[in-house]
C-alpha cells in the first residue's frame, strides 16, 4: 500500500497534524481524491499548492502517475518563480 508523507505545515493544518498516512490508490488522482475525503480541502490544497515526488522523483502534472504498491509519496510546497 502506497505511503504519503505531507511536508507543508498549510496541509498539516487541514490533517490535524497527522504528516503520514496509507493510501489504497494506483495513481496520484486516486490518492487525491481518498486524501481529500479523509480531510475535506486537502486535495485542492495538493492540487494547488504542492508537488508530487514518487519515490524521490518529482512529477509534474502527476494526475495519472502510477502509484507502486511500495511507493513513498511525498507532497512538498511547491516553489514559486519567475
Amino acid at each position: 500500500m502506497p505511503r504519503v508523507v505531507i511536508a507543508s505545515s498549510d496541509a498539516l493544518e487541514l490533517t490535524g497534524g497527522v504528516a503520514e498516512f496509507d493510501v489504497e490508490a494506483d495513481t496520484v488522482a486516486r490518492m487525491i481524491r481518498e486524501l481529500d475525503g479523509r480531510y475535506p480541502g486537502l486535495g485542492e490544497e495538493i492540487e494547488r499548492r504542492m508537488a508530487v515526488a514518487i519515490n524521490g522523483e518529482i512529477h509534474q502534472d502527476a494526475w495519472m502517475e502510477a502509484l507502486p504498491d511500495d511507493a513513498e509519496i511525498v507532497l512538498i510546497p511547491k516553489i514559486g518563480g519567475g
